[in-house]
């Protein structure tokens, strides 16, 4: 009989994988069609045809005048392209990192966020917004502006393998130890970073208070090249990781007959996850939930395969992060809501409803 149901649910997994090229076809529509849309959506109203218009215009291929109009043309290129661009690369990495803290963990409540990878990236570039003018002149200007992603990204890597530790017991990884151990360390960064507040001056507490809601505000071509220095490259390179996270899912043992060099794999996946986290980190703040919800959405429609949930949970992370900026922005206009609270007040309940399933699957177990 537990044959006959394992053999089952083998079957079902792979008719749901055979989905995957058709969900990520509608993925990657469906986020075209949303950046024309965010584009769009403003102070200044711009109709999707005049969108249109000025993206094929910017490409050289536009064919009308009717829609020339050099302020709307500004405002697309200068302030919301730039924002959405900053918006699908943040999402993606968000998407995907939290698809490999799940890979790696081999539990679908890892998250960056809850065990405290996002504080650390947070904390370390709190530290440089504050400390780190003495350092600025010495560093030059261009050192200078990557430098609060580079400490975002060694926050991060630190704060990781400090979980790990934390959280394992011989070889074995103990959920419920992790979930503790990330609690500790978000209190401890949320009290250093509060700390950091009674210290800094009226800049650096905007900056601070950026980073602690999340926001895609300020978005320019710069932070959108410097996410992309961390973010794509992990994009290109953890799909390569997903026969191996497949195998390690078997457990170790069996990882290890299979060829996999797990104690690489596992050093591999936790420094991509920190460097697209700390990179997302250091240009948007701390944006929460998106690393666990996403890649739990995936997974739930396409079986735990990471062949398509890697990439599925990138488009889709980038599809989420990107809507729900767009809310942020015009629910309440001129007021902006910080991206953060958007993402909590959709994703704290799939959370508890992942909790209080887990009361039947044992995920917590």
């Amino acid at each position: 009989m537990a044959a006959l149901t394992l053999l089952s649910n083998i079957m079902k997994a792979e008719n749901r994988e055979k989905q995957g090229p058709a969900l990520m076809v509608a993925l990657v529509v469906l986020i075209v069609l949303t950046v024309i849309v965010a584009v769009g959506v403003g102070a200044v109203e711009i109709s999707a045809a005049q969108v249109i218009h000025i993206l094929t215009k910017q490409l050289g291929f536009g064919i009308s005048e009717a829609y020339d109009d050099s302020l709307r043309e500004n405002v697309v290129m200068q302030i919301r392209l730039p924002r959405v661009f900053l918006g699908l690369l943040v999402g993606s990495g968000l998407g995907i990192a939290g698809a490999l803290m799940q890979g790696v963990f081999r539990n679908p409540l890892a998250d960056p966020g809850l065990i405290g990878v996002s504080s650390g990236a947070a904390l370390a570039a709190s530290l440089y917004i504050v400390l780190g003018d003495q350092l600025a002149g010495l560093v030059g200007a261009w050192a200078d502006m990557v430098a609060t992603p580079v400490c975002a990204f060694f926050g991060a890597l630190g704060v990781t393998y400090l979980v790990w530790r934390m959280g394992s017991i011989g070889n074995r990884v103990s959920v419920p130890r992790l979930l503790l151990a990330g609690i500790a360390i978000n209190s401890l960064a949320g009290a250093v970073i509060g700390s950091l507040t009674l210290v800094a001056t009226d800049s650096e507490l905007r900056d601070l208070t950026f980073w602690s809601l999340g926001s895609l505000n300020g978005a320019t071509w710069e932070t959108v090249i410097t996410a992309a220095l961390g973010i794509l490259p992990v994009m290109l390179f953890a799909p390569g990781l997903a026969r191996s996270l497949d195998a390690w899912l078997l457990g170790e043992a069996e990882a290890g007959h299979l060829g996999v060099n797990v104690v690489r794999l596992k050093r591999v996946a936790v420094c991509t996850t920190a460097l697209a986290v700390g990179a997302a980190v250091a240009v948007s703040g701390m944006i929460g939930f998106i690393g666990l919800v996403i890649p739990h959405l995936i997974r739930l429609t396409l079986g735990p395969g990471h062949r398509y949930l890697l990439p599925g949970s990138a488009l889709l992370g980038a599809l989420v992060l990107l809507g729900s900026d767009m809310l942020a922005r015009t629910v309440i206009m001129p007021v902006e809501v910080p991206i953060g609270i958007v993402t909590a007040l959709g994703g704290a309940p799939f959370f508890l409803l992942l909790l209080h399933k887990s009361r039947n699957t044992g995920l917590l177990g």
